[in-house]
């Protein structure tokens, strides 16, 4: 944590300094506030750590929460297609759905076409976990956008989402599970 803090101050102390090094004037640049990349970068950070929060009471992580999301919507995946996916390193991914399975969150079938591999699905419960998720999804949105308009919501997201498309971003995949490393 402590140095996505750091990269976060390098990045407001850098752009600061190009602006000053642009000839505008410290009085300006803080009349302004901050810059639109580290505003989302800060709402992105805080949301985050607040869904994260959310989920403890199921005691779930923002991780099985997306994993979650992806088997809800293409049940019978294997582990190799859903880590070419979420872009996460497979031996990671494995250390993750052996917590879901052991929680009896989802459970892996033999695959019908290749014996080698497993189909991953939501169990019953996983599936009414899952809708608990959903639930938490919804109030946590409620309360990141609160302060805005239905319309500006919709603004916001079309937004969001050709910023997302610009910058390479898998849609509905969060890029959080490509920097996830193997535990040692």
């Amino acid at each position: 944590m402590a140095n996505c803090e750091f990269g976060f101050i390098m990045q407001s102390f850098i752009s600061l300094m190009i602006k000053l090094c642009n000839n505008e004037s410290m009085e300006a640049v803080q009349k302004r506030g901050p810059g639109l990349a580290f505003l989302l970068a800060q709402v992105g950070g805080h949301a985050a750590a607040r869904f994260g929060e959310r989920l403890a009471a199921l005691q779930l992580t923002p991780a099985d929460a997306g994993i979650m999301r992806m088997l809800a919507g293409n049940a019978g995946l294997s582990q190799q297609e859903l880590s070419a996916r979420l872009g996460i390193h497979p031996s990671r991914l494995v250390a993750i759905l052996d917590a879901l399975e052991n929680a009896g969150i989802l459970q892996r079938k033999p695959n019908a076409e290749d014996r080698r591999q497993y189909a991953l699905h939501l169990t019953a419960k996983g599936r009414e976990v899952f809708s608990r998720v959903g639930g938490i999804a919804r109030e946590h949105q409620e309360e990141l956008c609160a302060g805005l308009s239905e319309s500006e919501r919709e603004t916001l997201a079309e937004l969001l989402r050709r910023i997302a498309n610009q910058q390479g971003l898998t849609p509905g995949v969060h890029p959080g599970y490509r920097r996830m490393q193997p535990k040692t």
